[in-house]
């Protein structure tokens, strides 16, 4: 059995920025945190969960059967309530047919904004009401040992503001700041994202469960 010092987890992710958050986040438990990247390149699973959740969980297994570590995996996006949960678990790729393959991910995100606005058309403000949701999931080959979630809640703009942040950032107004998710620093996002939330009580979990052996 591998020591609690030894022990690899891998994150699903290639993204450089959410490794170095995790490693953050994770800094005083005994773990070595590693990204796909730093990995012999693995192909990648169909993500036809039918929510957040799901994709998270069927990544995570995915990942752990294939690297023999424990794996971490989120899924998130945005929630719209006028437009019965859309774009949801398809927020990355909402406006797909508008985009060529491979298209840069600040023409995705451009493409996914300005679909979202099409799609709200005139919808007043007080029925804009929208949340981004972060679910995470932890597992060890076919077991799911932890899962959580975070989500801030909000309402979508009539315009882009902001050029900080990415994806559906310069729409996302935060209640009580008159700001949107691109107008707020790095770290005043961090303190309310769905992402910060969840991995906050992730690490609480996982701590726990390496406490407990």
């Amino acid at each position: 059995m591998t020591s609690q010092a030894q022990r690899t987890m891998v994150l699903a992710s290639g993204n450089s920025g959410k490794l170095r958050e995790l490693r953050r986040s994770l800094g005083g438990l005994p773990l070595n945190v590693v990204g796909l990247g730093e990995l012999t390149p693995i192909v990648e699973p169909v993500e036809d969960g039918a929510t957040f959740a799901a994709n998270a969980r069927l990544k995570a297994v995915y990942y752990a059967r294939a690297t023999g570590h424990w794996c971490l995996a989120d899924d998130s996006g945005l929630v719209v309530d006028a437009l019965g949960g859309a774009p949801g678990v398809r927020s990355a790729r909402y406006a797909a047919e508008d985009c060529k393959d491979g298209a840069e991910r600040a023409t995705r995100a451009a493409a996914n904004n300005a679909k979202l606005l099409r799609e709200l058309g005139d919808t007043p403000a007080e029925r804009r009401t929208a949340r981004f949701v972060c679910a995470l999931a932890l597992a060890d080959g076919d077991d799911v040992l932890v899962e959580t979630s975070g989500a801030v809640e909000g309402l979508i703009a009539n315009s882009p503001r902001g050029d900080g942040g990415f994806g559906y950032d310069p729409l996302f107004l935060i209640p009580g700041r008159g700001m949107t998710a691109a107008e707020l620093t790095a770290d005043e996002k961090n303190a309310i994202s769905h992402r910060g939330k969840a991995v906050r009580r992730f690490v609480a979990m996982l701590a726990e469960l390496l406490r407990q052996g």
